[in-house]
C-alpha cells in the first residue's frame, strides 16, 4: 500500500502545480484529524487551498463539489469510498484518501484513491483516514513526520487504537513525546480519578458512573488519593483500581475488556489523554463548529478556550439525551430496540447516544440498538449492538433499505459504517416504512436464530 500512496502523491503534486486544491473531509474526529494533515501539509508545499467539512456526501454536496472539479484538484479524505456512483464520468482526476469498505468494481483511472481493503494484505494495511493522510504527507516530504501527533489522535478516536495493525505501529512509532501505559482504559487519564471515574461511560462501571459519591467509595475501597490521575498511579494501585471496577462489573454479570493502552500527547505544551483531546475535537464538530474543532487539532490558542467552552455544552446534550433517551416512548422486540428521538435531539449526537446505551448494559448482550433524529428533511439513523456479539450491523441495514426500495422505489438512502457501528441517512417522509422494514427483518433474524 505504501508503494500507492507513493505514486498517488506524486499524482497529486503534478495536478495541484497547475491549480488550487480543494479538500473535503469528514466531521468526526478522523475526518477533523485528516483535515488538520492536509491543511498542514498544502501550507508547507505553498499551495493555494479551500476546506469543506461536511457531515457526509449526499448527492446534493457531490454535486456541489464536482462542479469545481475542471478549476480545482478535488481531494477527499475519510470518505468517498462508499460515493463510487457519482465519479463513473469525470473528466478531471479526484484523489481519495479513505479506510471504509468499497467495491472496486466502480472505480475508474480517473479515481486517484487509497484505501486499506484495496491492498493485498487489508488487515496489516487498517488504518484511519488520518493515518493514510498522515503516510501521504509523508510521502511529498519527510518534514511532515512531525504530523503523526495528529495522526495518532485520528487514530484513537477512530477505536483503532487497541489491536495496533502494522501501519499504525508505523504511526506510533514515528510520534515523539508519546507516553503509552496499560492500564484500565478511562479518560482523561491526566485528571482526577474521582471526576475520571464519575463521568466513565466506556467502560460503564455500576455504582460509579454518574455518581460522585460512588466514584469517591471506589477510590477509598482501592486506598487511592482521589486527587490523583491515572498516570500518577503506581504498578499497585493500578492494580487495586482494576480489581474494584472488575468486582463492580462482575455483580452487574458484564465481561467488557477494561484493559488497554493509555495514550498521553504532548498538546498545547502539557500531557494530554489522546482520548480527550478526540473528545473534544468531536464535541466541537458535533455541536456545529468544525472550524474551531480544526483550530484546536492545529493547536490554536485561540481556539482553546472557546473548545472547551464547546465541550462543556455537548456533555449537557448529551446527559439531556440520554435523558430522553430513557423516556421517549420505544419500539422494542426480540433482540432489538427502536430509539425515534425525532426532532428532540441533534442528528449529530444520536448516534453517541446510542453507543453510551450500548456500553451501559442496560440492555442484554446481543441486543441491537436502532437511533432515529430528524436532520431537515431526512432522519439519521445510528445502529449499535451491546457487546461484541450478535449481527453485522451494516448488512442489517443494507438488507432494511433493500426491502424499503422495493416498497418504495426512487427511494433516497445513503449507508455507512461497519460491523459494530453503522447508520445512513433516509427521506423523512419514509420514517414509517423504514421502521416497519426494520421491524420485518428483526422478525425475520429471531425466526432463523
Amino acid at each position: 500500500m505504501l508503494k500507492e500512496v507513493e505514486r498517488i502523491a506524486r499524482d497529486f503534486l503534478e495536478e495541484s502545480s497547475k491549480k488550487p486544491v480543494r479538500v473535503i473531509s469528514h466531521y468526526d474526529t478522523d475526518g477533523i484529524t485528516s483535515a488538520a494533515i492536509l491543511v498542514k501539509t498544502l501550507k508547507r508545499l505553498d499551495r493555494k487551498f479551500t476546506l469543506r467539512i461536511v457531515k457526509g456526501l449526499d448527492e446534493e454536496i457531490l454535486k456541489e463539489e464536482l462542479s469545481r472539479n475542471k478549476r480545482e484538484v478535488l481531494i477527499f479524505s475519510d470518505l468517498g469510498s462508499g460515493s463510487l456512483d457519482y465519479f463513473s464520468n469525470l473528466e478531471e482526476p479526484i484523489f481519495i484518501l479513505d479506510h471504509h469498505e468499497i467495491d472496486k468494481s466502480k472505480l475508474n483511472d480517473k479515481i486517484k484513491i487509497v484505501n486499506p481493503h484495496l491492498s493485498e494484505d487489508p488487515e496489516a494495511n487498517s488504518c484511519t483516514g488520518s493515518g493514510l493522510c498522515y503516510l501521504f504527507a509523508v510521502s511529498i516530504s519527510e518534514q511532515n513526520r512531525d504530523l503523526s501527533k495528529i495522526a495518532m489522535v485520528g487514530i484513537v478516536g477512530d477505536r483503532h487504537e487497541a489491536e495496533l495493525s502494522k501501519v499504525n505501529q508505523s504511526i506510533v512509532n514515528d510520534t515523539h513525546d508519546l507516553t503509552i501505559r496499560k492500564g484500565v482504559v478511562l479518560y482523561p487519564a491526566t485528571r482526577p480519578l474521582k471526576k475520571t471515574l464519575e463521568y466513565s461511560t466506556s467502560p460503564y462501571i455500576p455504582g460509579v458512573t454518574g455518581n460522585p459519591s460512588g466514584a469517591l467509595e471506589i477510590l477509598r475501597e482501592a486506598r487511592i488519593d482521589a486527587e490523583k490521575s491515572l498516570l500518577d498511579l503506581d504498578e499497585e494501585e493500578m492494580s487495586r483500581l482494576i480489581t474494584a471496577i472488575m468486582v463492580r462489573k462482575a455483580i452487574e454479570g458484564s465481561e467488557e475488556n477494561i484493559l488497554g493502552n493509555l495514550y498521553v500527547l504532548k498538546f498545547f505544551n502539557r500531557k494530554e489523554d489522546a482520548r480527550e483531546i478526540s473528545v473534544m475535537i468531536n464535541a466541537c464538530s458535533r455541536l456545529g463548529r468544525s472550524d474551531v474543532a480544526l483550530a484546536y487539532c492545529l493547536e490554536d490558542e485561540r481556539a482553546k478556550s472557546l473548545a472547551f467552552e464547546l465541550y462543556a455544552r455537548y456533555k449537557q446534550e448529551l446527559i439531556y439525551g440520554l435523558r430522553l433517551a430513557e423516556k421517549v416512548e420505544k419500539i422494542s422486540g426480540d433482540g432489538f430496540v427502536i430509539i425515534n428521538t425525532k426532532d428532540k435531539v441533534r442528528d449529530t449526537i444520536i448516534g453517541t447516544i446510542c453507543s453510551m446505551i450500548s456500553s451501559s448494559r442496560i440492555y442484554k448482550e446481543g441486543t441491537v440498538l436502532i437511533g432515529m433524529a430528524y436532520r431537515d428533511d431526512k432522519i439519521k439513523v445510528s445502529a449499535r449492538i451491546v457487546g461484541r456479539e450478535g449481527r453485522n450491523l451494516k448488512e442489517f441495514l443494507e438488507q432494511a433499505v433493500i426491502d424499503l426500495k422495493e416498497e418504495h422505489p426512487g427511494t433516497y438512502v445513503e449507508i455507512g459504517g461497519h460491523e459494530f457501528a453503522a447508520g445512513c441517512l433516509i427521506e423523512r417522509e419514509k420514517e414509517r416504512p423504514f421502521i416497519d422494514a426494520l421491524k420485518k427483518n428483526f422478525q425475520i433474524e429471531f425466526v432463523r436464530v
